[in-house]
């Protein structure tokens, strides 16, 4: 599947999205993914939660286009985290009911449906001083669930696969950052986090 390594998404051209790069960019420099995450003083929270989701999107669709020669319909026929969790399509436009389809076919729905999100200006403005919708968090809390599961899949079906790649020290900071963000903002429901429990308190709690 040749849509797998997606054009990496930048921030809004002319926004304050540059700005808050270089902020991302100076506090991960520092190796404190605490500090990272938190909103900086007097900032905008919603360009806050844009920047930074566009940034978590290019880094799950990076670290999945490494294992798209091991996740294939084959050997992923189901979107899976572990034996317990199951994950079925739907995007409540096209497909209204939700669907089983392999590993890949949920992740290449899942990237197409959220570029489709950081495209639509109404939803993600690209205008500096453009109004974000009232319902921003909700829809940026939709992309990071889905995103979660990404993770979810990579960590339980991949894992191995990542050691051998010498991929797992990077996998592992990309999550904690993840997670980290999520945190601080409450975007994803504990209960959709259940899959990766473990790992995740181990993020977490030693705060």
């Amino acid at each position: 599947n040749q849509r797998t390594f997606r054009p990496k998404k930048s921030a809004p051209s002319g926004s304050k999205g540059a700005q808050l790069r270089k902020h991302i960019d100076a506090t991960l420099g520092s190796g404190n993914l605490r500090e990272a995450v938190r909103l900086p003083p007097g900032e905008d929270i919603n360009e806050w939660l844009a920047v930074n989701t566009v940034d978590f999107f290019n880094q799950v669709n990076l670290l999945y286009g490494t294992l798209t020669e091991f996740c294939t319909p084959e050997n992923c026929p189901t979107m899976t985290a572990g034996p317990k969790y199951e994950y079925r399509w739907a995007d409540g436009v096209q497909i209204k009911k939700p669907i089983e389809v392999s590993a890949p076919k949920y992740v290449e729905y899942l990237m197409d449906w959220i570029e489709t999100q950081l495209d639509d200006e109404s939803l993600f403005p690209q205008r500096l001083g453009a109004p974000f919708p009232a319902n921003f968090k909700d829809v940026v809390k939709t992309i990071f669930k889905r995103l979660f599961r990404v993770y979810a899949h990579i960590y339980h079906s991949h894992f191995q696969k990542i050691v051998s790649l010498k991929e797992e020290a990077h996998l592992n900071t990309c999550f904690k950052h993840f997670i980290l963000f999520t945190h601080e903002f409450g975007l994803i429901d504990k209960k959709e986090l259940a899959p990766l429990q473990e790992i995740i308190e181990s993020i977490i709690v030693p705060y």
